[in-house]
């Protein structure tokens, strides 16, 4: 039976890779975060207020149409990053802290409310937790020169945004992995790990957690 899985979590998280793994291994369709693509998003770093919501729209055109293809397959998905996430953790945020008029989020919002009433949901959600610590890290060890001037401030708040989001959830399961204690590129038990507890989770085991000594 097909499925449908979004990777979430905060910038430099490990999305990408924890996508691309999953999809190697059950031979699924992957649908990666259009970082580069996105030409507002070096201006966006520079001024937020001036470029969020040309950024934030981009996002939702883009992730919309990703939504709609993987919608329509036959085929098995894992996702880096949804539209639920744009409009619900970044264009959120940015609209908190004032980088997005009132005008310009309710624009934003009518048009991602009238999206979400053409998706179906996901099977499940994948949620990566870091602290800020690491995302710094593993945001250096990528070399993208746009992302040296995120402030880490942002990241606070998109951390402390995605746990809210995360505990409110309701489309569908989640499954939340300790991202601070599993190295699923550099440790090949680790991605096992994961890939075990998301397979219990797909075939509606209710209670899955990662104990310590697992991830030991």
């Amino acid at each position: 039976m097909k499925k449908y899985i979004i990777v979430a979590g905060n910038i430099g998280v490990g999305k990408s890779t924890l996508v691309r793994l999953l999809c190697e291994r059950m031979a699924w369709q992957p649908y990666y975060e259009p970082e580069i693509e996105n030409p507002y998003l070096s201006d966006f770093y520079r001024d937020m207020q001036a470029w969020a919501f040309h950024s934030q729209v981009f996002f939702l055109a883009h992730r919309l149409r990703i939504h709609l293809q993987i919608q329509r397959s036959p085929h098995s998905a894992v996702q880096d990053r949804s539209l639920y996430e744009d409009a619900e953790i970044f264009a959120h945020g940015l609209f908190l802290q004032g980088a997005l008029s009132e005008r310009d989020y309710a624009t934003y919002w009518a048009l991602y409310q009238a999206a979400c009433d053409c998706l179906t949901p996901p099977d499940l959600m994948i949620y990566l937790r870091a602290s800020t610590a690491t995302l710094q890290r593993r945001i250096a060890q990528r070399h993208r020169p746009y992302e040296r001037e995120i402030p880490l401030g942002y990241l606070e708040r998109l951390n402390a945004l995605y746990e809210a989001w995360v505990a409110g959830f309701t489309l569908c399961p989640v499954l939340t992995v300790p991202a601070d204690d599993l190295d699923y590129v550099a440790r090949p038990r680790h991605f096992e790990l994961v890939l075990q507890k998301v397979q219990e989770k797909l075939t509606g085991k209710e209670e899955v957690r990662f104990d310590p000594a697992e991830v030991a």
